[in-house]
């Protein structure tokens, strides 16, 4: 079994009452923890290149 160093960064989330509901709700029903949960979202999301000149 390896041992994953996390906690690169430590990040607090203020979320609406409705939006942590919804969080808990769905790691209840998937049985996976928020952190894993989010961590996945953020991975899904587009990187874009700054280096790029959007004017073009």
């Amino acid at each position: 079994m390896t041992n994953k160093k996390w906690a690169v960064k430590r990040i607090t989330v203020n979320l609406a009452t409705q939006e942590a509901e919804k969080l808990e709700k769905y790691c209840l029903h998937t049985g996976r923890p928020a952190t894993d949960v989010i961590r996945e979202l953020i991975r899904g999301l587009p990187i874009y290149d700054d280096t790029k000149d959007v004017s073009s």
